[in-house]
């Protein structure tokens, strides 16, 4: 009796980066045959020039801080003179040193991440791929003599994570010495003496609050009325608190129309007329999808007027053999999205069980200082009637714990659903509030109430004692 096996199923995923690796993986542990194709590095540009080397850099700072208000803590430094006496030191950032580890770092995970997926059985190609049909890729490998050798890729199902890059401006042009994107920063040997930040949203706010804390005279150039437009109302005001105590100079209600460098410096000309001099720019006004010129309209795939790809909540695009996971897609450009949509994107392809992603669920971190995190429905789509819930802010200064670590500024925020009193969403500005957020999170993904979040144990003292302090005094009455 002849038995009829079914084929091993192909995936071809185009682009490393955390979608395009979680997928890979997840294709490899479900039995499929796995080919990634990456033109710089496992890991992609989340790893080698944004996520990783960023949060690297934002991780010296928050040293850099930290010795700077031990004295509040009553934490003295000194040193001793020829003489005897005790003199205070000057802390300094060594700029290059921290750039070389934080690129050190980047490689160090990149090459991780490699073995991890060389150890599962994914094929990685390094090259150049673009699509060829719904079901094939085409990848430019460079290797011949005359770097025109290509290698075909069929497949089943493809996974698209090719990413975004910053969006340049034609009247503000980087030139990776005194005019940057994020991606150039690393470059720098020395702390920019007066740094002009283009943009104040996540990108702009965070680098502006790291630099401000290694030493450099910042000027954030806002063409809102706050920074981080579109964020929470009040951890905003926070935020922008911290930065003018700390002498960054932030310039509301700002559109800088062009950046030009100078014989030592950068000049920024607002569209009013004002001008900004400084040492160097950094340009954070946005990204670009990385999807022009790969074959995605000849494939039938759609895109949004931006160019970004157009995904359902299982990553699935217009095609059905192909799937979209990150920046390059229309949903949140978030790494811990994009490795989710990865996941969801094979789990779904192969037919195994999946829950489509549901963007309320998702928490965000915002790696200023201090942090900003979030999760669920915000207060103002309570305020606009597009969800009825109840609102709860504690200032993290009624804190003991916060009292202890000399923390001043932050707060915790739940909302809960009017009536049930199920937890829908959280904000949490303190330091670390990364880590702080996930209790939340747990509460909004299995719709806890309130009272069940109360009644957790929260350490004493500890800065999630704000968050059980809060959800008890949402308590619903029975």
């Amino acid at each position: 009796m002849a038995y009829e096996f079914e084929r091993t199923q192909r995936i071809a995923v185009l682009g490393g980066g955390p979608g395009g690796y979680e997928a890979a993986l997840a294709g490899a542990q479900l039995g499929a045959e796995v080919t990634l194709v990456e033109r710089e590095g496992v890991g992609g540009s989340a790893v080698l020039t944004d996520v990783v080397p960023s949060k690297t850099l934002i991780a010296t700072a928050e040293a850099t801080n930290g010795i700077g208000e031990a004295a509040d803590l009553g934490v003295q430094f000194f040193t001793r003179s020829e003489s005897g006496r005790a003199v205070r030191p000057e802390v300094t950032v060594n700029l290059a040193a921290v750039n070389a580890r934080l690129m050190r770092l980047a490689r160090q995970q990149s090459e991780d991440m490699k073995s991890q997926l060389i150890k599962a059985g994914v094929r990685i190609v390094q090259g150049e791929g673009r699509l060829d049909g719904p079901q094939r890729l085409v990848v430019s490998t460079g290797r011949g003599a005359a770097g025109t050798d290509f290698d075909e890729i069929d497949a089943d199902t493809v996974v698209l994570s090719v990413g975004a890059r910053p969006r340049i401006l034609d009247t503000a042009v980087p030139d990776g010495e005194r005019i940057l994107t994020w991606t150039q920063l690393y470059t720098l040997q020395q702390i920019p003496e007066h740094l002009i930040v283009v943009g104040s949203g996540v990108t702009g706010a965070e680098f502006a609050s790291a630099y401000t804390a290694l030493g450099s005279q910042v000027t954030l150039i806002s063409s809102r009325d706050q920074v981080l437009p579109g964020e929470d109302a009040d951890a905003a005001r926070v935020i922008e608190d911290v930065f003018k105590r700390n002498g960054m100079e932030v310039l509301s209600k700002s559109r800088a129309a062009s950046v030009t460098r100078t014989e030592d410096g950068v000049i920024a000309t607002l569209s009013d007329g004002r001008t900004v001099e400084g040492s160097h720019c950094l340009l954070a006004v946005g990204s670009i999808p990385n999807t022009a010129g790969i074959g995605l309209e000849e494939a039938g795939v759609q895109l949004t007027d931006s160019g970004h790809i157009r995904v359902n909540r299982v990553a699935r695009t217009s095609m059905p053999s192909i799937y979209a996971a990150g920046d390059c897609s229309d949903f949140l450009p978030l790494a811990s999205v994009a490795s989710m949509q990865g996941r969801t994107a094979v789990f779904h392809a192969m037919g195994d069980g999946v829950t489509p992603i549901e963007l309320r669920n998702v928490t965000s971190n915002i790696f200023t200082q201090p942090e900003i995190a979030t999760v669920g429905w915000t207060q103002k789509q309570i305020e606009d009637g597009i969800t009825q819930g109840e609102v709860y802010k504690l200032p993290l200064a009624s804190n003991p714990r916060a009292k202890m670590m000399g923390i001043k500024d932050g707060f915790v925020k739940l909302f809960a659903r009017t009536g049930s009193g199920t937890v829908i969403g959280g904000i949490i500005v303190a330091p670390h509030a990364s880590e702080l957020i996930m209790s939340v999170a747990l509460a909004v993904e299995h719709r806890l109430t309130v009272d069940q979040l109360a009644r957790a144990f929260s350490v004493y003292p500890s800065l999630t004692g704000s968050i059980t302090d809060a959800a008890r005094a949402m308590h619903i009455v029975n």
